[in-house]
């Protein structure tokens, strides 16, 4: 886990790689978005237009910059009873990738919640977990902006009931962190398409958390590869918005 807003993190548990580098400065840089949100972006040529001439050669570099260094960029976001949700930039040659951990300091391994590469794993959020992450407002992350936060986690979401206001609060955010020129019109593609993985459904499992369809997902029961029972509780529980 992160050792301070300041201190690059030493590991974090049941995860290799690094060193890793707290750059929080990236957050107020355009380019940084432009790459951050490139696959989630170019899913469709709708998307993909809005972005046609927005910096994307120079956000590619950057992008490569970081993937390809000799340190792992992580940035961070609090949760309530002291969970951690880290983004990870992997920079691994030839296996790079940005991974979406859960962490609590009492546990012996983060849990992946996706992974935003040439092999998508997720959703690992829901749009209430998602907003919820982005509005806590909780200290000693690498932010307390909602709109940067959302759009740090964006890439780990998919769900398909959406609330009336969901493309005004992605608009905003766009609005606020990049020089998109049509963001509400990107806003509406990127909530239409979301990314690798689509629209997915969530409902709640027997024992009261909450799960979902999609192949790719930690949080699908179905899947061979999806967690087991206690720890999809423990996860849900770390994210659920009313804790």
């Amino acid at each position: 886990m992160m050792n301070s807003p300041q201190t690059p993190s030493a590991r974090i548990p049941g995860y290799g790689g690094g060193p890793f580098s707290h750059q929080p400065d990236l957050l107020d840089e355009h380019l940084f978005w432009l790459g951050h949100l490139h696959n989630y972006c170019s899913e469709s040529e709708e998307t993909e237009d809005l972005l046609d001439g927005t910096d994307e050669q120079e956000a590619g570099a950057l992008q490569s910059r970081l993937l390809g260094g000799d340190t792992w960029p992580v940035f961070t976001v609090p949760l309530a009873g002291d969970h951690l949700l880290h983004v990870v930039y992997r920079a691994f040659k030839e296996d790079e990738g940005i991974d979406y951990l859960l962490h609590h300091p009492d546990w012996d391994t983060a849990e992946r919640l996706a992974q935003d590469d040439g092999h998508f794993m997720g959703p690992g959020l829901s749009w209430a977990e998602l907003t919820a992450a982005a509005d806590n407002r909780l200290p000693g992350g690498s932010t307390t902006d909602p709109h940067a936060r959302l759009l740090l986690l964006l890439p780990a979401f998919g769900d398909d009931a959406l609330p009336d206001d969901a493309v005004e609060r992605l608009t905003t955010a766009l609005h606020a962190r990049t020089h998109i020129r049509a963001p509400e019109r990107l806003a509406a593609a990127l909530l239409k398409d979301q990314g690798p993985c689509g629209p997915t459904h969530w409902t709640t499992a027997e024992a009261g958390y909450p799960i979902n369809d999609a192949d790719h997902s930690f949080r699908n029961p179905a899947n061979h590869f999806a967690w087991p029972t206690a720890r999809l509780a423990r996860a849900a529980m770390a994210l659920t918005p009313w804790r």
